[in-house]
Order: structure tokens, then C-alpha cells, then sequence
């Protein structure tokens, strides 16, 4: 009898600055966070300082390095069930439906992880869990939204057994 192979909610795409057993770690803490009847595609990039001040300044006119963007591809998708059908542009050759992209300045989070006394690893999982949640339609504009934000963030990273 052949395997079926798992259907996963989630996919990270991501190039050497994240570990395939990381991402598979993170796919898993994902699994069930949203209704979805395809998989869902994150893109994350590893960029320097340079590069993400770049970004920073051309897409949201501040002149600075920051420690994450991100860049989402559906609007209106928060809390909400997320159907295929529904995003047929978004779709990838492989089926997959393209949440968005995650910019990641690796210097800057390094930096962070000294600041506030842990671990770059937990920097690591913190930003990229932060950027899927903006790809998801969550944001920190009011403190009830950055609550929400945060309570969601800390969920999936107590699945993966990040903790402050």
C-alpha cells in the first residue's frame, strides 16, 4: 500500500538562513492555526542590514534597518477560513497558495537576542512566527491588536517549545 503523504496547512519556504528541520519544526506548530483547504506557502529571505533598510525605505518610506517585514499577498484573511478557490492568483504551480513574503535581517536580530537576553534562536522562531501572523492579517496598531497579536505568537511558539 503506497504512503499518502501528510497534507500540510503550511509550507516554509526559506533559503540557508533557516534549517529544513527548523522549518519542518515550524510547519508542524502551525498545523490546525488555520482553516485552510490548501496548503499555505511563507517565502522568508535572510537579508543584511543594508538590504532591509532598503526595503524599509522604499515600501514603507522609513530610513532605518528594522528586524522583520512582511510582505502580505491576501487581504481580509484574518481569522478567517482560508479556501483555494477564493485566491486562484495566489496559487503556485505546485498548489500551494502564497500567504506572502517575510524579510528577516539576521544582523539585526542577532542584535536583538543580546538586548533582550536570549537566545538567537528564539529571535529567530519569535520574527518569522511575527511575520506569519502579519501574512495571516494580524498587526499591533492598537494595544487590543497587539495583544491578540501576541497571545497567537506565543501559542505557536509554546508548540514549538520556545518560551520566554
Amino acid at each position: 500500500m503506497p504512503k499518502t503523504q501528510k497534507k500540510l496547512d503550511f509550507r516554509i519556504l526559506c533559503d540557508e538562513g533557516f534549517s529544513a528541520e527548523n522549518a519542518a519544526a515550524l510547519e508542524d506548530a502551525l498545523q490546525g492555526f488555520v482553516q485552510t483547504d490548501v496548503t499555505l506557502a511563507v517565502e522568508i529571505l535572510f537579508v543584511d542590514g543594508e538590504e532591509i533598510r532598503r526595503l524599509n525605505r522604499e515600501l514603507r518610506d522609513t530610513d532605518k534597518v528594522t528586524d522583520v517585514l512582511s510582505f502580505p499577498a491576501l487581504d481580509g484573511v484574518k481569522g478567517e477560513a482560508i479556501k483555494g478557490a477564493e485566491h486562484p492568483y495566489e496559487m503556485d504551480e505546485n498548489g500551494e497558495l502564497l500567504l506572502g513574503s517575510i524579510a528577516i535581517c539576521e544582523e539585526r536580530a542577532r542584535e536583538q537576542a543580546e538586548e533582550y537576553g536570549h537566545s538567537y534562536n528564539r529571535e529567530l522562531h519569535y520574527l518569522i512566527v511575527h511575520g506569519v501572523m502579519h501574512c495571516l492579517g494580524y498587526d499591533h496598531m492598537t494595544d487590543e491588536d497587539k495583544q491578540e497579536m501576541r497571545e497567537k505568537e506565543e501559542y505557536i511558539l509554546g508548540k514549538l517549545g520556545i518560551t520566554r
